[in-house]
């Protein structure tokens, strides 16, 4: 059984009240699809309560910690501990009705990834990792795929869309990928992209042009399940460039010289 530190129990409890909230309206959306004006502006509102939230409760739990946010940008600190925050990982599966769709939080100390949790509050699947402690689904412990062969693994991604550069960048990588392992996964949470890294359910996983609250706790969550990540030179600037390369390490090399 995981070991719950006083940490975890301070982050799990923000985002379990900032879920709830979310699944509420999350049933209202379905309803609201008549108006696609009205079904933006609703989910926009979501994000920001479910972000207020959860800074309120951290901030209460741990007074004087910073704040990195999707929404409100960076708030100082004590300049030592960042809270790397988005509230809503998977919006436009959100406004669509789609039921894959995260809050992610993570803990930066000196620039140094403490926790992290990546919840979707439909499913009730919580991954969570603290550095050393291992990576976590719920109760049970992650571990990476074993898998070796390209041809055997599933790999997902992120896609650019309107107004986002590299479409036919992305396009080519994807093809690539395609045409030689068992397919390429497009799910639209590069937080949850990198939690099933972490549980095995995708070998590996590339996204460029990716913010630092999309991948800071999925990057803890793939390495603490035994997992390599580098950035898409080899480096390991991952939040400082925008890009990520994740994977059970055995594929690492064969992924990168196919997306790089």
């Amino acid at each position: 059984m995981a070991l719950r530190s006083p940490l975890y129990n301070v982050m799990d409890g923000a985002v379990r009240k900032a879920a709830k909230r979310l699944v509420r309206d999350f049933g209202e959306v379905e309803h609201l699809q008549v108006s696609v004006k009205g079904a933006a502006d609703f989910v926009s509102t979501a994000d920001i309560n479910a972000e207020r939230t959860l800074v309120q409760e951290l901030s209460k739990a741990r007074p004087g910690w910073g704040f990195l946010l999707e929404e409100g940008g960076e708030k100082k600190g004590d300049g030592h501990h960042v809270w790397v925050i988005d509230p809503l990982d998977g919006t436009t599966n959100f406004l669509h009705g789609i039921p894959h769709f995260a809050i992610s939080v993570a803990l930066l100390k000196d620039d140094d990834l403490l926790a992290g949790i990546v919840y979707n509050p439909v499913t009730d699947e919580e991954f969570w990792a603290e550095k050393g402690m291992g990576a976590w689904l719920n109760e049970r412990r992650l571990r990476v795929s074993a898998r070796k062969k390209l041809e055997e693994s599933l790999f997902a991604t992120g896609l650019p869309f309107k107004g986002k550069p590299d479409h036919d960048k992305t396009l080519s990588q994807v093809g690539r990928v395609m045409a030689v392992s068992a397919g390429v996964r497009r799910m639209g949470s590069a937080s949850l992209d990198l939690a099933y890294v972490a549980a095995g359910r995708f070998d590996g996983f590339w996204e460029e042009n990716i913010k630092p609250w999309d991948m800071a706790a999925g990057l803890l969550l793939v390495k603490e399940a035994g997992g390599t990540l580098t950035d898409m030179t080899g480096n390991h600037a991952m939040m400082e460039r925008g890009d990520v390369i994740a994977s059970n390490g055995q594929l690492h090399n064969d992924l990168r010289k196919l997306v790089g």
